[in-house]
C-alpha cells in the first residue's frame, strides 16, 4: 500500500483510467450476457411454441395418436421433424398422458410427470421453463392436438435446453477478446495521454509538491505588508490576500464572488479591458487611498485575468501633510523675513530723507495689500497648509519678480471626497511653480499669475493663469506624460503628471487654455461627491 502511494502521479491516473475502463468493460459485458441469456430463452421458446403448434396440425399424428401402435408410428415421424428444428425433444402424450415419442426409446410407454403439464390438457397453449436433475434448465411448449370434431386427444410437449453461461461465453469469445485487445489498447493509451496532460498542467509536480507549493504561496500571501487582489476573466475574485482584506475592510470568504459586488471601486476590471500594466497609480477604494501596481494576466495573446498589488497610503499621506503644511510655513517664514527686511530697510531710507509723509504711505499701502491677502487665505481658505502654501507662493513670487494674485472670489471649506490635503498642495504647488517656470526666463515687463480656488456646489474648481510664453499647440498633449519638460533640467517632468494622477483618481477634468506668448491656462475640477465608481 505504501509502495502505491509513492507512485508517480501519471501511472496512478493511468491505473486509474485503466481501472475504470476495464471496470466499465466487466459491468457492459456482465450486461451483455445477460440480455444474451435472456434473448436466447426468448428465441427458444418461440421456435419451441412454433414447432409444437405445427406437430398439433399434422393430420397425420391427429389420425394415428388413438391408434394401438400410435408409438411404432408417431416416432420416426417425430423423431425426424426434432432433428429438422434443432429440439432436444419433442413428446407426444395421449390423454392418459402417456408418452407416445421421445428421443430416449427406454422413456417410451411410460407416464409423463413434468408437473407442469395439467393445464396443457385442460386445452391451455403455454411454455414453461423447467430444471432437471442435473441442474439442466430447459424451456417447453404445450399445446394441445385436437382432432376433427374439435375434442383434445392428446398433448405435444417440445423442449430445448437452454445454454449455460459458459457456452454463452464460448460462443462470443473471438468477438469478446478482440474487443477487449482493442478497447484495452486504446484505454490505456487515452489514460497514458490523460496522465501526461494533467502533469503538464500541473508544471510536473507531484500532488504532494502542488500541496506544499499551495501551502507556502498561502502563507507568503497572508505574510506580504501590501495587499493583492487577482480576477479572472469573468471579473470573479480568485486571490485575495489578509492584508488586501484588512485594508479594504473586506469581511469573510470572497473568494470566486464578483469583484463589483466586495469591492465596488476598484477599477481592476479596467485592466481586462485595456490588457497593459499600469504601474505606481493613485487609486482611491473603499475610501482609503492607495498607491497600486496592476498587471493583466496573459496567456496565448488572450487576457485572462488582472491582479493589484497595493500599498495603503493613508498613513504616508497624513505624515506628508504634516511634512507639507510645516514646510510650506517655514518657506513663507524665510521668504517674509527677507521681505520684511527689505520693507523695513525702505521705510527706514524715507524717515531719514525726512520723507515721513511718504513712509506713512508706503506703511499704509503695505498694510492694506497684507490685509487683503490676509483675509482670503484667512476667512475663506479653511486650511492652514494651503494658506501657508499660498503664502509661501506670493512671497516667493515677489523675490523672483512674479505677482501671484489671488482671486478675491477664491473660498474653500470642504475636501472632495478621495482627495487629501496632500493632493491639494501638489495641485497648487505644482501650477503655480509651472507658471513661475513659464515667466522667470521671459522678458515680460509685467509678470503675473493668477490663482482661483473656488468651492461650486458639486465640485471644486482650481485655475492657474499666467501671461507668461504658453504652451504649443504640438506639445500640448504631452505635458502630463512622465518624465516629458521643456527644461533640460535632472528631475523634472513629474509634477503636471502627478497632478493628472491625482485628478483621474477621482474622476476629475483637466482643461489647458494655451497660446504662444500669450499665457496659459490651466482649470482643474474635482468633483465633491464621488460617483458609485467602477465595477
Amino acid at each position: 500500500m505504501k509502495a502505491l502511494l509513492q507512485l508517480p502521479i501519471r501511472w496512478k491516473i493511468t491505473g486509474l483510467a485503466f481501472g475504470i475502463v476495464a471496470f466499465s468493460l466487466i459491468i457492459i459485458g456482465i450486461i451483455l450476457l445477460g440480455y444474451s441469456l435472456e434473448n436466447k430463452e426468448k428465441e427458444l421458446s418461440q421456435r419451441a411454441m412454433h414447432t409444437a403448434q405445427l406437430v398439433a396440425q399434422n393430420q397425420t399424428i391427429q389420425n394415428s395418436i388413438e391408434e394401438e401402435s400410435a408409438s411404432d408410428i408417431l416416432q420416426p415421424v417425430i423423431e425426424r421433424i426434432r432433428i429438422i428444428n434443432d429440439h432436444d425433444y419433442i413428446v407426444i402424450l395421449n390423454m392418459e398422458r402417456v408418452r407416445l415419442t421421445h428421443p430416449i426409446p427406454g422413456r417410451l410407454g411410460t407416464v409423463f410427470t413434468g408437473g407442469d403439464e395439467n393445464a396443457a390438457f385442460s386445452e391451455h397453449i403455454y411454455t414453461s421453463k423447467a430444471t432437471a436433475e442435473d441442474g439442466t434448465e430447459t424451456v417447453r411448449a404445450f399445446v394441445p392436438i385436437k382432432n376433427r370434431d374439435r375434442q383434445q386427444i392428446g398433448v405435444v410437449v417440445v423442449g430445448s435446453v437452454l445454454p449455460k453461461l459458459t457456452d454463452i461465453i464460448y460462443e462470443y469469445s473471438q468477438t469478446a477478446i478482440l474487443i477487449t485487445l482493442i478497447t484495452t489498447l486504446f484505454g490505456f493509451w487515452g489514460a497514458w495521454l490523460l496522465a501526461n496532460h494533467i502533469k503538464k498542467q500541473t508544471f510536473e509536480m507531484e500532488p504532494d509538491e502542488l500541496a506544499r507549493v499551495l501551502e507556502e504561496r498561502t502563507a507568503t500571501f497572508n505574510a506580504i505588508h501590501d495587499g493583492v487582489i487577482a480576477i479572472d476573466e469573468f471579473e470573479k475574485i480568485t486571490v485575495i490576500n489578509e492584508s488586501a482584506k484588512m485594508m479594504l475592510n473586506v469581511r469573510g470568504n470572497v473568494i470566486g464572488k464578483q469583484i463589483s459586488e466586495v469591492i465596488p471601486d476598484t477599477r481592476l476590471p479596467e485592466i481586462l479591458a485595456l490588457g497593459e500594466p499600469v504601474y505606481q497609480r493613485e487609486f482611491y477604494v473603499q475610501n482609503r487611498a492607495i498607491l497600486s501596481n496592476r498587471i493583466p494576466i496573459i496567456d496565448n495573446g488572450k487576457t485572462i485575468g488582472a491582479v493589484a498589488i497595493f500599498q495603503d497610503k493613508t498613513e504616508v499621506n497624513r505624515l506628508a501633510k504634516e511634512l507639507t503644511g510645516v514646510q510650506a510655513f517655514v518657506d513663507a517664514l524665510r521668504v517674509q523675513n527677507h521681505e520684511y527686511s527689505n520693507k523695513l530697510h525702505t521705510i527706514a531710507g524715507l524717515i531719514q530723507l525726512n520723507q515721513g509723509s511718504k513712509a506713512l504711505e508706503y506703511i499704509f499701502e503695505l498694510k492694506d495689500e497684507q490685509d487683503a491677502l490676509s483675509h482670503i487665505l484667512m476667512q475663506q481658505i479653511h486650511d492652514d497648509s494651503i494658506a501657508g502654501l499660498l503664502l509661501g507662493k506670493v512671497s516667493r513670487g515677489k523675490e523672483i519678480g512674479i505677482s501671484l494674485k489671488i482671486n478675491k472670489a477664491s473660498s474653500f471649506v470642504n475636501y472632495p471626497e478621495g482627495i487629501t490635503n496632500h493632493d491639494l498642495v501638489v495641485i497648487i504647488g505644482n501650477l503655480i511653480d509651472n507658471s513661475y517656470d513659464a515667466l522667470i526666463d521671459s522678458e515680460i515687463d509685467s509678470k503675473s499669475v493668477y490663482v482661483l480656488i473656488k468651492e461650486l456646489e458639486e465640485e471644486l474648481f482650481i485655475q492657474v493663469s499666467d501671461n507668461g510664453i504658453g504652451i504649443p499647440m504640438e506639445i500640448q498633449e504631452k505635458v502630463f506624460s512622465r518624465g516629458f519638460s521643456t527644461k533640460q533640467k535632472e528631475g523634472r517632468g513629474i509634477g503636471l503628471f502627478l497632478i493628472q494622477s491625482i485628478v483621474e483618481r477621482v474622476n476629475g477634468t483637466i482643461d489647458i487654455d494655451s497660446e504662444e506668448n500669450e499665457g496659459t491656462t490651466i482649470s482643474i475640477t474635482l468633483p465633491l461627491k464621488r460617483g458609485n465608481g467602477y465595477a
